[in-house]
């Protein structure tokens, strides 16, 4: 080969290689682009949604706040609220309680479902009642003074979601796949024992929704609602979600209430948080359903069954 060819050779790698590296660049700009856009989309949703609470208005169970940059355990009260369901538009009762408990080190996260008609003390307000009427009686404060005081547990997180947002969540995130417990008809929507769904927004309320068909009446329904939970977060966790982001932040805003901030998003996306979400495990609060002799209808926890729970949840959050 001459000297000529030799030259026109290397040149034409070299040109080659620079084409290469141009469109890796190119893409690594659009990339960067694209995250700096979703940071800046995300920051401003995050900012919509942030509901503090007070620190003298909840009762405290730590000597500090929980360190999520050192991937401590946590704890989070996820309240499915009644307003939005049913053309409600009162502050409403909390129609869902659940304790997620999110363990870094273990690489496991527990949903554990409260019986929103539990009897117990509804702290602040003075009185023994059912605990979804804690939030009535006192918003997002009183319910967890009320969950921290029955669960004997810090609570360092909540997140309100009202019931008519869960159709635009599940929407948003493209559907969810769901497994029934159970075959039953609800709103014109069949679902069958052991079969696989993919479901709506309008099909995983209806599905979250149904009680008295149920023979387990209101621990059937928050098991199903545990159900959507884990399948929004599944799929709120995985890579398709970024093409449909700003859907999904839209959707948060109008719905979502949460003491999270931008600061504590960035700390959960550390490895072993994303691996303990994707590990999901399922726990429901026994006892009996029984009418009082005011002909009111309270959830009684047995004395063993709520030490089961707290022991569960204090192993979960590592307090010794």
């Amino acid at each position: 080969m001459s000297e000529k060819q030799t030259r026109h050779q290397k040149k034409k790698k070299r040109t080659g290689l620079k084409v290469f590296l141009g469109i890796v660049l190119v893409f690594l700009v659009a990339v960067g682009l694209y995250i700096a856009n979703v940071y800046r989309n995300v920051n401003s949703t995050t900012k919509e949604i942030y509901e503090p609470i007070a620190l003298e208005e909840v009762n405290p169970f730590r000597p500090g706040q929980v360190d999520l940059s050192r991937e401590e355990p946590i704890s989070i009260l996820l309240l499915g609220i009644d307003t939005g369901d049913l053309g409600r538009t009162e502050r409403g009762r909390s129609d869902s309680m659940i304790v997620a408990t999110i363990n870094p080190n273990t690489e496991k996260t527990v949903l554990t479902s409260i019986p929103r008609d539990t009897y117990t003390e509804i702290v602040g307000y003075g009185t023994m009642d059912k605990l979804n009427h804690a939030y009535a009686f006192g918003g997002t404060s009183m319910a967890i003074n009320s969950v921290q005081n029955l669960l004997d547990i810090p609570i360092d997180y909540y997140v309100s979601v009202n019931m008519a947002g869960i159709k635009e969540i599940v929407d948003a995130v493209g559907g969810i796949d769901v497994e029934s417990p159970l075959t039953f008809t609800q709103d014109g929507y069949d679902y069958y024992q052991g079969e696989v769904t993919h479901m709506d927004g309008e099909s995983a309320l209806a599905f979250s929704r149904m009680r008295y068909q149920d023979p387990e009446n209101d621990i059937g329904r928050q098991s199903r609602q545990r159900l959507v939970i884990e399948g929004v977060i599944k799929k709120a966790v995985s890579a398709s979600t970024l093409l449909n982001y700003q859907e999904i932040l839209g959707t948060l805003s109008n719905n979502v209430q949460t003491n999270f901030q931008m600061k504590d998003y960035l700390a959960l996306q550390g490895n072993r948080y994303m691996k303990a979400a994707r590990n999901i495990e399922s726990q429901q609060i026994g006892g009996t359903g029984e009418i009082a002799e005011d002909g009111i209808y309270y959830h009684y926890i047995p004395e063993e069954e709520l030490t089961r729970v707290q022991s569960l949840l204090d192993q979960e959050l590592e307090i010794d």
